[in-house]
This record gives C-alpha cells, structure tokens and sequence, in this order.
C-alpha cells in the first residue's frame, strides 16, 4: 500500500482524509494543516496523525495529496516533487501557467506522478458515454450553483466553470482557435457569473455559462455531432444518448422517423449507457495509485490540469477587454 498524507484539513480535505483511510491501496499516515483549529476539527473528527509541518509529513509518505487553497499549490507541490513524492492536486493545478509548466517539468527531473482533482472527469454519467463522444461540433455546458460563501475568492471560472473547460478539453481533439467570454461580479469582488465561447481549429464551438448566485443548481452538458446528440446531467448522474441512422424500408409502428427537405430518412433511436454508481473522489485517487503502481500515466494529469488552467485564465483575460 501507498503511504499518503494530507496537505489541508478543511471542507475538501477532510473529505479526502475520509476516503483515503477507506480506500484499499493506500495507507493514510496522517495531515498538516496551518490553522490550528482546522486540525483540532480533523484530530476530533477522524483521530488521523497531524504533523507539525509540511516538510514533516513529505517525508513520512509516498503521496502528496494537496488539499490546499490554490494559492500554495505550487509550493508545497514544488517541495513534494522534489523529495521525491508523487503528488495529487485539487483542481486548478496552480495560480499560474508559468507554476504548472514548472511543476510538469520538475515531475518529468524527478520521475514522480502527478494527478490533478478534476473530479467531474469521474462522474459515472460522463464516463458512461464519453467514448461514443466523436469529433462533437457544438456543445453547451450550464453549470449553475446556489451562493456559498466558500470559494468566492476566486473568479467563478475557476471555482465552477474549468470543471466543464478540462471535460471539454478531454474530447475535443483540436486546438483553441478563438475565446470570447464577458463575466460580472454580482456579491463578490470577482465574476459570480460568466459566459464564455471556445472557438476550435477543428471548427467546434463550445458555448459554457457559470453562476454561483443560481437559484438552483445545474451541471449539464450537452454534445452535438453528426448523428448523435449526447446528455450528461454531473448533478443528476444521468445521461442521454440520442442517434440517428438511415431509417428502414418498412420502418415499425413505432419507429420515429424523420425526413429532411431532400427527402432522405432518418430513424431516431436511444443509446443510453448503463450507469454505475460510485464516488468520483474515490475513483479519482484509486485510479491515480493504480498508475503509480504499474507505472502508466494518470488519467488527469499535470499537463491537463495545465491546459484546462490556461484556457481558463484566457477566458478571465477577457473580462479586462
């Protein structure tokens, strides 16, 4: 089993304190948090080993797993990797490109794994179809929250919308051509809400809106390509696959059909995937042990986390235009 530790013991890492100590590949050690009432809140809850210090718990495990506010990703990251510690990291890899790009480069010297927590990648719903997703050319993603004070120090690109950014990025084989986005600050002193459009060199265009002053929540995502059009409901863990084939000679009663101006027919038929349940936490560090162990690359790795963070912060550049 893998030794872990914990960096940050607050909402999300007690979370992953939790999971690590149920999960069967690694062997939780224990964590280090700075406040020290966030470790008595953990050291009560869970009875896990707290350590005096960052460079404590590094060298008492074999994996990092960074649960800190993203200002101090890249250092304590940076102090993981060259100890020779594989690193997990919540979602965004860094505050800056500059900072992921050094990190990538410093994991590539030291030969260590390195994932990043972008969790919806996990989801039962969006693993269901992501392999029938092929070459999509429009897609829409609402991701709607209700306001929570945690996380409004960030832009809501970063908070919510790179969630949909780094699943875009994953079957969108292309390169960014053009990005347009606006965003306002409604309550927070940085955007609430955002909309941006991604335009492809392949010729897709992605069209995601984000809000954490919602009066609902919402996390849909919706794919079109040629004959299929594909669903993924994050909140819900549902999915549709909707697709389209050259509709039979002597279609049955209840066929759907549907003929165009040329006169071609189409048949309308469901391909909805079975969906199995799970915790994408879990799944996300078990799949990254996995790649530690038989040596393969992480499923989300430092240079995903990089890309999704660099179309993120082009998106915010446009709000300064």
């Amino acid at each position: 089993m893998l030794k872990a530790g914990v960096l940050g013991a607050g909402h999300l890492g007690k979370i992953h304190l939790r999971l690590l100590e149920q999960s069967e590949k690694y062997d939780l050690i224990g964590f280090y948090d700075p406040s020290e009432q966030q470790s008595k809140l953990a050291k009560q809850e869970f009875d896990y080993q707290i350590f005096d210090s960052t460079e404590a718990l590094i060298a008492a495990v074999d994996v990092v797993d960074i649960v800190t506010p993203t200002f101090a990703h890249f250092k304590v990251a940076k102090q993981a990797i060259e100890a020779g510690k594989h690193v997990f990291i919540e979602k965004p890899i860094t505050n800056t490109v500059e900072e992921a790009k050094k990190l990538i480069e410093l994991a590539n010297i030291h030969n260590i794994k390195g994932q990043v927590g972008h969790v919806e990648r996990f989801n039962p719903a969006y693993t269901a179809v992501v392999d029938k997703i092929d070459k999509p050319m429009f897609i829409e993603a609402h991701r709607l929250s209700e306001f929570n004070p945690r996380g409004t120090d960030v832009p809501v690109v970063l908070d919510l919308m790179i969630h949909d950014i780094d699943a875009i990025l994953n079957v969108v084989h292309s390169e960014v051509k053009n990005i347009s986005a606006s965003g306002v600050s409604v309550i927070s002193e940085t955007p609430d809400i955002a909309n941006a459009r991604i335009e492809f060199e392949n010729g897709c265009v992605a069209n995601l809106t984000a809000s954490r002053i919602s009066l609902k929540n919402m996390r849909k995502i919706r794919f079109f390509q040629r004959d299929a059009y594909i669903s993924v409901d994050f909140f819900e863990k549902k999915c549709e696959v909707v697709k389209m084939k050259d509709a039979p000679k002597h279609p049955g009663d209840f066929d759907m059909i549907l003929q165009n101006a040329e006169g071609v027919k189409k048949q309308i038929y469901f391909d909805n995937p079975e969906i199995a349940s799970n915790n994408a936490i879990l799944d996300e560090l078990t799949t990254f042990a996995d790649a530690i162990n038989n040596n393969t690359n992480p499923i989300v790795s430092l240079e995903h986390g990089k890309k999704a963070l660099e179309v993120a912060l082009q998106v915010i550049e446009c709000f300064k235009q």
